[in-house]
Order: C-alpha cells, then structure tokens, then sequence
C-alpha cells in the first residue's frame, strides 16, 4: 500500500522547490549579517578598552586586545565570503531549474556542488549545510559525497597566528600616537617605579589594579567568542 502511495505522489515541482531553497537561502544570509553586525558591535566595544590600556601604559592588555580584534575581523571576513558564496548556490539553482523547464528534470550542478562542499567545511555553516545537502541531492542537483572532516581546531589555529606587525597596524589604527609611544612610556614607568621602591602597600594596589584588568579582559574575551561562535 505504501509503495503505491508514493507511485501515487506527484514530483516535486522544480519552480517550488526553488523558492523553497532559496527563502530559505536568504534566511542564512539574514542570519551571518547579523552575526557580523554583533561581532563589530564588540569590536567598538574593544576599541575604547585598547585605548584605555594605552594610556594607562599596559602594553600587554593593549596587545591581547588588538589580537582579538585581528581575531574578529577575520571571523567577518569568513562570514562575508559564507554569505556570498549562499548567494551563489540561490544564482546556480535559479539556473538549474530554468533549465529544467527545457529539458524535464533538474540536471546536476558541478558549481553548486563545489559550493556547498566549500560551505560544508565552514564549522559555522556545516550543521545548517548538512541538511540542506541531503535535499538537493535527493532532487538531483548535486551528487552525493563524503564530506571531510571539519577541523575546528585547525581553524581557530590559524586565526589565533597572529604577527607582531599586524597587531602594531591595530594599535597604531585605534590608539594612535598613545600606541606608538607605549613601549618607550613603560620602560620608563618601569623605571621610574624601580627608582622610587614602591612600598607594600602599593604593592598590594598594583596587584589589585592588574587583577582587575585581567578580569576586564577576559570578560571581552568571552563577549568577543560568543559573537563569532
């Protein structure tokens, strides 16, 4: 009985099922701008904590900070090629079911496939690729194949890999000539602190004060990965 009901059941209409995809298309691309929208809010938020540390000579927040910002910016570079490259798939399906207007049927799509392979191994696109894989290739738009494995680790590998000039670009950029003279500025405060003998009780404050700003920085470290995940 069953075999019979889905002998019965008319095909998918290629026209549908195209606005279906792609609604659903832009839909994911609505959701990466607002990712990048979040990710860039904080990085305002990060810009006055830069400058802030760099007035108060601590070279070492200041830096950690500019690092994540390299961090963020990259995060939105991948977001802006994912959503240009979902922006292509909607364009090669439109193609493909124009195309089965002539012919019938939906013929197989070489540049979607390799755009969706590209997508799938994209840790913050695979999970929503994944499903959407299994429709068209059920509807014969792309082959069915293996993905690789996502390296995650990998990734955030290569984002954390950082050079010293790029972070330099970053000071410079937000903190301007307070961030050009922050290594000369500690050296001397170093100094000057050295000189003086600093007694125990500013000792304690000092610590309390470094405490403090690790806790801040860590805090926009966290803010900063919740918007890029």
């Amino acid at each position: 009985m069953n075999k019979v009901k889905s002998l019965l059941k008319p095909k998918p209409n290629p026209s549908e099922q195209l606005r279906d995809w792609q609604r659903r298309l832009r839909q994911e691309c609505r959701n990466l701008e607002r990712q990048i929208r979040d990710i860039q809010k904080e990085e305002k938020a990060v810009h006055k904590s830069i400058r802030e540390a760099a007035k108060r000579n601590d070279m070492g927040t200041a830096k950690a900070l500019a690092k994540e910002i390299l961090m963020s910016r990259k995060a939105v570079n991948r977001l802006h090629e994912n959503k240009a490259q979902l922006n292509s798939i909607s364009m090669h399906l439109g193609e493909s079911v124009a195309l089965a207007r002539t012919v019938g049927h939906l013929s197989k799509s070489a540049e979607v496939m390799k755009l969706v392979n590209n997508l799938m191994k994209a840790p913050e696109m695979a999970a929503t690729m994944q499903e959407f894989t299994k429709e068209i290739t059920k509807a014969g738009v792309i082959e069915e194949f293996v993905n690789d494995a996502v390296d995650s680790a990998l990734d955030l590998e290569d984002i954390e890999e950082e050079t010293e000039e790029e972070v330099e670009k970053v000071l410079s950029e937000i903190a301007g000539e307070t961030a050009a003279q922050l290594p000369e500025a500690v050296r001397k405060e170093r100094t000057k602190v050295a000189a003086q003998g600093a007694g125990a009780s500013q000792d304690e404050e000092a610590i309390a004060e470094g405490a403090d700003d690790e806790e801040e920085l860590e805090e926009l470290r966290a803010r900063l990965a919740q918007v890029r995940s």
